[in-house]
């Protein structure tokens, strides 16, 4: 299942809109082929300029944010797709320990980390929410723009592994 856009037009569908468009079993075909013969990122984001009579990718991100901004309309198929990545990769995963950066001064990049995590959950995953925060020395709920709040863990180094208390993402 592919999901469609659910923007407004407001105009006529520009000539490469239209071409675009008109070619998408062929675009889908040849994605659907280049992930059979190369292993993607496990998530990452590609940022695409559309200057009305060519398209081009300007940007590759290999952990982006912005899961606060999909569309709920598409939340199934965000499961599906983070259950399909996680079993092409590791099918034995049960846990996350997710370890978002410290140095953003972004209000909504921790709604981000939640709508990650929400998504995960979901997808039938336990996670846990760990800080490399310096002061942070035990778990702290931090509250959201949006409402709600998100838990933050002081990560442990065990070895050459990265842990909580009580929780290896690993085991």
């Amino acid at each position: 299942m592919v999901p469609h856009l659910t923007t407004a037009l407001t105009g006529p569908l520009l000539t490469l809109e239209k071409q675009i468009l008109d070619a998408m079993p062929r675009i889908e075909h040849w994605f659907r082929h280049q992930w059979q013969e190369h292993s993607a990122p496990f998530y990452a984001s590609v940022d695409l300029r559309n200057a009305g009579y060519k398209l081009a990718p300007v940007d590759t991100n290999l952990f982006p944010a912005g899961f606060n901004n999909l569309n709920k309309a598409f939340d199934a198929l965000c499961v599906q797709a983070a259950m399909s990545a996680v079993e092409k990769i590791c099918p034995d995963t049960r846990q996350f320990l997710l370890i978002p950066e410290n140095h953003t001064r972004n209000p909504y990049y921790l709604q981000n980390v939640s709508s990650l995590k929400s998504i995960l959950q979901r997808a039938g995953f336990t996670v846990r929410i760990g800080s490399l925060l310096p002061d942070l020395a035990q778990p702290t709920e931090v509250p959201l723009p949006q409402g709600g709040s998100l838990l933050l863990e002081p990560v442990q180094r065990q070895g050459n592994r990265l842990v909580l208390e009580n929780f290896d993402p690993c085991a």
